[in-house]
């Protein structure tokens, strides 16, 4: 497999894994969403706008014009979930998009992230992949969290098929 093709399905998957996750959140009610949670984040709904809000930075870095620390203001964008899924979908269409025009010089851009001290330079699959740890690293946290709703948590560790059979 090709790195090309290796990213491409890592996006693919990472849009499935949020689809399956916005779902089941979508179940929940508002009250249940915003609840206090034990989490790096202290509700489900601020932990899925801190994974909206670094994939909005990541991906306009990829796309090679950054929103730096406007991808964080507010820190919460959405408290209504249906605005946030919207957003996330939206997200993960952009990621997919990219990550299918994806060739050898693309992969080895240098793409610049504005930190709050310097500016971070890294190659494109290096941010493609830490963009990709993030998520699965903040989806874990939103899956553990619903364990403790009236929402079983969706199964989340089977990665995307290739055969739509699978």
């Amino acid at each position: 497999m090709t790195p090309q093709r290796y990213l491409l399905a890592q996006a693919y998957n990472n849009a499935w894994a949020n689809h399956r996750l916005l779902n089941t959140c979508a179940l929940l009610s508002a009250a249940e969403i915003a609840a206090p949670r034990t989490g790096f984040f202290p509700s489900i709904i601020h932990t899925l706008n801190h994974i909206l809000t670094v994939d909005w930075l990541y991906i306009s870095a990829l796309e090679g014009n950054c929103i730096g620390s406007a991808a964080f203001e507010p820190e919460i964008p959405f408290t209504l979930f249906s605005d946030l899924a919207r957003e996330q979908r939206a997200a993960d269409r952009r990621l997919v998009d990219h990550c299918r025009q994806l060739d050898n010089e693309t992969l080895a851009a240098r793409v610049s992230i504005p930190r709050a001290t310097h500016v971070q330079v890294e190659p494109a699959d290096r941010v493609l992949l830490h963009l990709f740890q993030h998520q699965i690293h903040h989806r874990g946290q939103v899956h553990a969290m619903l364990s403790g709703t009236s929402v079983a948590p969706p199964q989340l560790d089977e990665f995307f098929p290739s055969d739509p059979a699978e």
